[in-house]
């Protein structure tokens, strides 16, 4: 088995010394290791739209791509709006939500209440998954929800702290690392002894201002391997030839450039021609341990008509991946037939 490596930071809200304390213990008694810590301020984190990129299928249309870079449904647009898509665009009329909030003077606050005035009033349309356009002030908003989202990484005074680390898969998988360790989204149902179930139920105690949520729920934690290796070429600007997963996934035939797009969450099509899988890549590849991710990455990059190519991972250990290819195919196929029963 390999080691599997995460991100973890602990969120604005949550950044105390007692939290940060909890952290290191909680992991420590898990058998985790800690390679890297740190902590990152809210300058640093603006001025490398460090937030934008973590969020990237949200923020993409809110602060990083203009709206004539966004594929825009025109005809969803007109039906909704009674205006052509083209014209709104030709007129001026089009904004992403930080274009939007410096045309109008809004901060994040005033741009939050006027996005939610405008879903009540139904002026606001979706397009897809994180993708929603609002009539707000005369002009067309993208994504505007946004702004209040970042602005908890880059108001004054606030910082993330960060973890780098590492453990055996097969002392604890991926899967419990985030279910067991870390805890799901919601803190309040969490497990007892998750991270984010303590912070959860000790907040005060542990010096923070209002009580966690679904939201604000303490701490971030890599869904996959593939993430992680994403998260910390964001972060902390890890080189992917460097790092023991990116260097792994190079080995595999898997190039930069591909990695690199990977790292924005693609919609993939992977699978049997007759049975056809298509979704988001991080779903495709969320709690795995590294060795199957590292298959499943290149069955996906390279379909069934992959060479026979064993790797030498970090750990020494020879995996001949078209063996872990095949389980990892039948495990795809499996996964996505029970997702459709349940529809």
């Amino acid at each position: 088995m390999v080691k599997n490596s995460a991100f973890l930071f602990i969120k604005p809200h949550a950044v105390t010394e007692k939290v940060k304390e909890l952290v290191k213990s909680g992991l420590a008694d898990k058998g985790i290791t800690i390679t890297q810590e740190g902590s990152l301020d809210a300058e640093t984190i603006d001025k490398n739209m460090l937030i934008d990129n973590h969020y990237y299928a949200i923020a993409s249309k809110a602060t990083i791509l203009a709206p004539a870079e966004l594929n825009v449904p025109a005809e969803k647009f007109k039906a909704k709006f009674g205006l052509g898509w083209q014209e709104a665009l030709d007129k001026g009329l089009v904004y992403n939500a930080k274009q939007a909030c410096e045309k109008l003077g809004l901060d994040a606050n005033e741009m939050d209440g006027l996005w939610g005035k405008a879903k009540k009033e139904k002026q606001l349309i979706k397009f897809g998954g994180g993708f929603y356009c609002a009539f707000i002030k005369d002009v067309y908003i993208f994504n505007g929800f946004f702004m209040a989202m970042r602005n908890k990484y880059v108001a004054p005074g606030v910082s993330i702290y960060y973890y780098l680390v590492e453990w055996e898969s097969d002392k604890l998988s991926w899967e419990d690392f985030r279910g067991s360790v870390l805890g799901p989204t919601d803190p309040a149902t969490g497990p007892d002894g998750c991270l984010r179930g303590v912070i959860y139920k000790q907040w005060q105690e542990l010096g923070l201002e209002s009580e966690p949520n679904v939201g604000d729920n303490g701490i971030h934690a890599s869904a996959s391997p593939f993430e992680a290796l994403a998260e910390r070429m964001n972060w902390v600007g890890a080189k992917m030839e460097e790092d023991s997963f990116g260097s792994e996934m190079l080995a595999a035939g898997i190039s930069k450039d591909t990695i690199k797009a990977w790292s924005v969450d693609p919609q993939v099509t992977y699978g049997a021609p007759s049975m056809p899988i298509k979704g988001s890549l991080f779903d495709a590849l969320e709690d795995v341990d590294s060795d199957q991710c590292l298959a499943l990455s290149r069955m996906i990059n390279n379909g069934l008509g992959a060479t026979a190519v064993p790797t030498e991972v970090a750990t020494g250990v020879n995996i001949n991946l078209d063996l872990v290819v095949t389980f990892a195919l039948g495990a795809a196929v499996a996964l996505a037939f029970m997702r459709f029963s349940k529809n």
